[in-house]
Formats: structure tokens, C-alpha cells, sequence
């Protein structure tokens, strides 16, 4: 069978709620209008609500859907597990309560024709409706991350709407250190760190990454804890840093 031109990979963790509320039908909807072959994996992270059997009923009647089980292990390892099953020649992974709506990736796509490898969606045009202290938040994290690591050039690393060329995103996500190792965990969990290891580690292999504009609506999915959830994600930024001086991410 002939490889999809684009996979998409959405991770779920208790969306009960917004699967419900027909998310998978507009990203079918909009897909099925579009001229290129095309795959969607969604992957279930442990959900402890009925968001597995709403997948499953879903993908019955929709094809091109896949559905992937996986422990809860948290957003970066649903991720991954997507990514690497994916099979498509470009592989999106987008949040399932489609915060940036689908059809974002019209601005992505072209931008691999121009030699890049990596494309990805920025929000620093315009966050609406975030609240105060999450920008400030975001202002805060992109200075040490730039400051730490080195990733000048990249002012949203945590826009969870990123495209990848195929091979390209199987070296990187099977490279991971920090994310890479797979463990249950128990109940939701921010993990701004797996954006910035797989961003670094892209840049650490020399390849060609855009960031582009994309349409954007803040959507509160888990309350937010500003001290921890902070010092969690500079604690990250450090790990990754030391990994990158004992040269694990070197080829």
C-alpha cells in the first residue's frame, strides 16, 4: 500500500469531553476534502474516562483513523509512540481539542518544499484568550531556554502543532533522552520539556527548522500550577543542557 502524504498524531488523555463534541469529526471533515493521501493515529494515553471507547466507535464508521492504546504515560511518550508508527511522508502531531484548528498545517506544507525539515507553528502573533500569567509564564521560559540552550531563532517552542519530515522524525524522537524514556505516571502532567529536547536535538542534527504563524485559541485542559509546573519545566532545560555536555545527543 502506497505511504499517506501526511500522518497525523494526536494524543488523548481523558477528551471525553471534546470528542463529544464532534473534535474528530472536523479533522475528518477537513481531511476529507483535501486532494493528498492521509492518516490520523490517535493515541489513547491510560484515559480513565470514556475517551478510548469513544475513539473506537469514531474510527468505525471514519476510515483513515487508527487507534493506538497506550499506558498513561503522559503526553510526550503518546507522542512518540505516534510518531514513530506513523507512516506518512510528512508526520503532524496536533492536541486533540484542536486549539490550532487542522487546517494550519496549509501554512506548514509548503515550507518543506523549500528545503526545510522541521516546520513549526507559532502562537507569538497573538495568544488569545490566555490568561496574563501564562503569557508571563511563556516570556519567562523562552528567555532561559534561549538563555541555556541556545535556541535563538525559536520563539515558541511549546505550540503543540509541529510537522516533520518522515525520516527526519524518526531520528529525532528515537534520539530522545530526557522524553525518551517511556514510564507510567500517575494522573495529568505538563511536560514542557519534551518540546524543547525534541527542538534542541533537531537543531543538534543540523537540521533546517521554520517557525510559522498559525491561528491559535487558548483552551484551558488542566489547571495549571505556576510554581511547579515552572520549576519542572527549568528543571528540564537544565537535564537537557547536561545530557548535551555529556554528548548524548551527538550522532
Amino acid at each position: 500500500m502506497k505511504e499517506p502524504f501526511l500522518s497525523v498524531v494526536i494524543p488523548a488523555y481523558n477528551e471525553e469531553t471534546n470528542i463529544r463534541l464532534g473534535v474528530l469529526d472536523k479533522v475528518f471533515r477537513y481531511l476529507d476534502q483535501q486532494p493528498y493521501s492521509w492518516e490520523v493515529l490517535v493515541v489513547n494515553d491510560g484515559s480513565s474516562d470514556q475517551t478510548g471507547m469513544l475513539i473506537k466507535d469514531f474510527i468505525r464508521t471514519n476510515k483513515g483513523f487508527q487507534y493506538i492504546d497506550n499506558p498513561h504515560q503522559g503526553k510526550a511518550a503518546t507522542v512518540i509512540t505516534g510518531v514513530l508508527a506513523a507512516k506518512g511522508t510528512y508526520v503532524l502531531f496536533s492536541d486533540l481539542d484542536q486549539a490550532t484548528p487542522l487546517k494550519e498545517v496549509e501554512k506548514l506544507l509548503p515550507w518543506f518544499e523549500k528545503g526545510f525539515d522541521v516546520v513549526i507553528g507559532s502562537r507569538e502573533t497573538k495568544r488569545e484568550g490566555a490568561p496574563i500569567l501564562r503569557q508571563f509564564m511563556a516570556r519567562g521560559f523562552m528567555f532561559l531556554r534561549t538563555l541555556i540552550l541556545g535556541l535563538q531563532g525559536i520563539s515558541d517552542t511549546q505550540c503543540g502543532f509541529k510537522a516533520f519530515r518522515k525520516g527526519v522524525a524518526g531520528a529525532i524522537f528515537k534520539r530522545l533522552e530526557l522524553y525518551g524514556k517511556m514510564k507510567t505516571v500517575t494522573g495529568s502532567m505538563v511536560t514542557a520539556g519534551f518540546d524543547i529536547e525534541v527542538l534542541f536535538l533537531a537543531k543538534t542534527l543540523g537540521y533546517k527548522i521554520k517557525e510559522v504563524p498559525v491561528e491559535w485559541h487558548y483552551v484551558e485542559t488542566r489547571r495549571v500550577n505556576p510554581i511547579t509546573d515552572s520549576w519542572q519545566g527549568l528543571l528540564d532545560i537544565f537535564f537537557i543542557r547536561i545530557n548535551a555536555w555529556k554528548g548524548m545527543y551527538r550522532i
